[in-house]
């Protein structure tokens, strides 16, 4: 993007310079784990709480490790898989880095 490139902001209500915009989009979508540590794409995570699952009949106990976890467009959740659980949502504030 050019420097002259402007957008406008809906929230504010300005145009506002693109690569200001990118920069503020970029830090807002930062994910982290219930201790504050950034989650990336593949890593490995700890539940810090039991967790019912619904629709599967089954509960996931405290200090289950969920491996390869990838990040959704919510900053709050995080896709994975379990053994027994495919397609598996996790919000991020039952959950701690490994």
């Amino acid at each position: 993007m050019a420097d002259d490139d402007y957008v406008y902001d809906e929230v504010t209500g300005e145009w506002r310079p693109a690569s200001e915009m990118a920069a503020e989009a970029a830090k807002a979508a930062v994910v982290v784990d219930s201790a504050g540590t950034v989650l990336a794409d593949g890593d490995s995570v700890t539940l810090i709480k039991d967790l019912k699952v619904k629709g599967a009949g089954q509960t996931l106990k405290q200090g289950t490790v969920i491996k390869s976890i990838r990040l959704t467009d919510n900053p709050e959740e995080i896709d994975c898989r379990h053994d027994a659980i495919k397609g598996l949502v996790l919000r991020t504030e039952f959950v701690r880095k490994r």
